[in-house]
């Protein structure tokens, strides 16, 4: 019951957040994005103008706020710009299975409203295991259930601005030498990546999300 009052005040915030205002239209093709690096894609588009970074990081520091207060594991990178969300695999998948749980869809389902508006966000999926089996088990666990949670925003929402990256076991947090250190390594971020609708929001001074249809 906890955990469906904390999802649901949290889907409250992120609507007060993201107000209704006229959308920006761009031409550009979105097919790029799944050509860059994770690194690329954390790195880009780049911030220049100060005025509208300052804007970007006051929005994106309250929506961090917003998913730390429903019980997600926060933090903001690249100068306080980027967002990243860090969900146990525990809670998303049953043990060496693929398939994304009741429970798991509860937690991905705030980040629906992420992608009413493309072009706003673009989330960047990236799923880690600890070192339990070989190289190629962990990354081909890692494969099928970034794929998973790609295929459900697909099935629910949109996935133009969403790029999944498996990654096995290469960026372990801890060292996998106990139960509790294995857990930990297991896990799903969410970068959450200023794009260029955004940036535009912010050069004329305030951002908002627009035409946000309310969760059925």
């Amino acid at each position: 019951m906890r955990q469906r009052v904390t999802h649901i005040f949290l889907l409250a915030t992120l609507t007060l957040l993201m107000l209704a205002c006229p959308q920006e239209s761009f031409s550009r093709d979105t097919d790029d994005i799944y050509e860059l690096s994770l690194d690329e894609n954390l790195a880009t588009p780049v911030i220049k103008n100060d005025k509208q970074a300052g804007k970007i990081q006051d929005f994106q520091y309250d929506m961090a706020v917003a998913f730390k207060r429903s019980n997600y594991d926060v933090e903001i990178m690249r100068d306080d710009e980027v967002i990243v969300i860090t969900i146990p695999a525990s809670q998303l998948f049953d043990p060496n299975d693929t398939v994304v749980t009741p429970v798991g869809e509860s937690l991905l389902k705030p980040f629906l409203r992420m992608l009413k508006n493309p072009g706003f966000y673009k989330m960047l999926l990236v799923m880690h295991s600890d070192n339990t089996g070989s190289s190629m088990y962990t990354l081909n666990l890692t494969r099928q259930r970034v794929n998973a949670v790609f295929d459900w925003f697909d099935a629910n929402g949109s996935v133009d601005y969403v790029v999944p990256y498996a990654l096995g076991d290469t960026d372990p947090l801890v060292d996998n030498n106990s139960v509790d250190n294995r857990k930990t390594n297991r896990r799903l971020e969410i970068f959450l990546v200023p794009e260029k609708t955004m940036i535009q929001q912010a050069k004329k001074g305030i951002i908002n999300i627009s035409h946000i249809a309310k969760e059925k």
